[in-house]
Parts: structure tokens; sequence; C-alpha cells
């Protein structure tokens, strides 16, 4: 297992935002798990989130890689342990070692591979049998920068997939850091504000940039 550690900040940089500006006074450990297929940029996107990064050439997940970074809202610090998971094959079995206990999954695919969209798919289906009935999931569409000329997964059939299984939904790009800042912002600000830091409700629907209790069941930014 590969131990790829990342600094810790005050919020998540490359595309994050809505943050509480005041003094937190409270700090929680909240575990999260990255899955998806091999190549739709789970690496990439936990190293935006962290380290404000980007490379074309990130090297394959070799077991697990382990990165932290610490955002504030709500008066509250939450340290995210981020768990960004191998997407081969051969490393499936050991999947649920890191999934076992989080509080969060971001579940991504690519948005131009419908196999990506079947694993992702088959992701949610495993971890609704086997971890946390509690978890928080989001799905996660990345390299929506390459959308345009090579889309092959629908927005609205992802999107579709994500309401029937209570998911927030959002499409990603880890180059530009679309959106990926605002995925673990939506998943701070679910447990912040149901104060679920310990005990998660549930899976629901999350909100970007708002406490309030409407659902949104789309968006990005």
């Amino acid at each position: 297992m590969s131990s790829r550690r990342g600094s810790e900040g005050t919020k998540g940089r490359g595309g994050g935002g809505g943050a509480s500006q005041g003094v937190s006074t409270k700090m929680h450990n909240v575990k999260l798990v990255l899955l998806g297929d091999v190549g739709v940029g789970k690496s990439s996107i936990a190293l935006r989130f962290v380290r404000g990064e980007f490379t074309d050439n990130t090297e394959t997940t070799v077991g697990a890689a382990f990165l932290t970074q610490t955002v504030s809202v709500s008066a509250q610090s939450i340290k995210f342990d981020i768990w960004d998971t191998a997407g081969q094959e051969r490393y499936h079995s050991l999947a649920p070692m890191y999934y076992r206990g989080a509080q969060a999954a971001v579940v991504v695919y690519d948005v131009c591979s419908q196999k990506s969209f079947q694993k992702a798919v088959s992701w949610v289906k495993e971890l609704r049998q086997q971890a946390n009935s509690q978890i928080i999931m989001v799905l996660a569409g990345n390299k929506a920068d390459m959308a345009a000329d090579k889309r092959a997964v629908h927005r609205e059939d992802a999107q579709a997939f994500a309401d029937d299984n209570g998911m927030f939904f959002t499409e990603t790009s880890a180059k530009t850091g679309m959106c990926v800042g605002d995925v673990f912002m939506a998943i701070a600000q679910k447990l912040a504000s149901h104060r679920q830091i310990d005990h998660i409700d549930g899976p629901s629907s999350l909100k970007l940039g708002s406490d309030s209790g409407k659902e949104k069941k789309s968006g990005c930014c």
C-alpha cells in the first residue's frame, strides 16, 4: 500500500468554497473513501482538493493512498481522512478495508467512459450492501472538461441514478478544478448542519453552499 500523505488546510482548494470564515471551535475527523474504476481520476480529484495541484501523469495508485485536508464550516473544523483506493480489479478485495467505517464515499466515473459509469453503479450497490448503512455517498462524473467532444455518459442518466439512490451528483474536472472542492464542502456542510459528525442520519441529497432544508437534485458550483 502506498501512502501519499497530503497537507492540511483551512478549507478545500481547487474549486472549493462555502467554508465558514469564523474561528472553528470543534474538530472532527471524518473518514472518506474514493472509489471508482482505474483511470477515472480519483487521485487527481484528491490532489486537487488537498494540494490544489493537477498533473497529466499521475501515477496509478497501488492499494490505496492516504491524504488529509481540513475544512471549516458552521464553526466546526472537519478533518477529512481521505482513502484514495486503487481502481484495478486485483485490488477490489481490499476495498472493504477502506470503506468500512467510512462516513462518506465519493464514487467517481469518467464522463467519457460508459464502462466506468457501470463500475460506479456496481460500487454503489456494494456500498449499499456492505458499508455503513448511514454513509453519505456522492456520485462524481469526472473529466467534464472533455465532455463536449468525448461524452459517453449523459448527465441526465447519472442524475437519475443518483436521485434513485439518494445521492448528491455533480460533474467535476480535476484538471480545471471545476466543482472538486464543492463536493467535499457539500459533505462537510451536510455533516455540520445536521450534526452528523458522530451519528449520520443516512444518505440523502446534498446541497452546495446551503444548509437549508430544500432538496437540491442537480447542479454543480
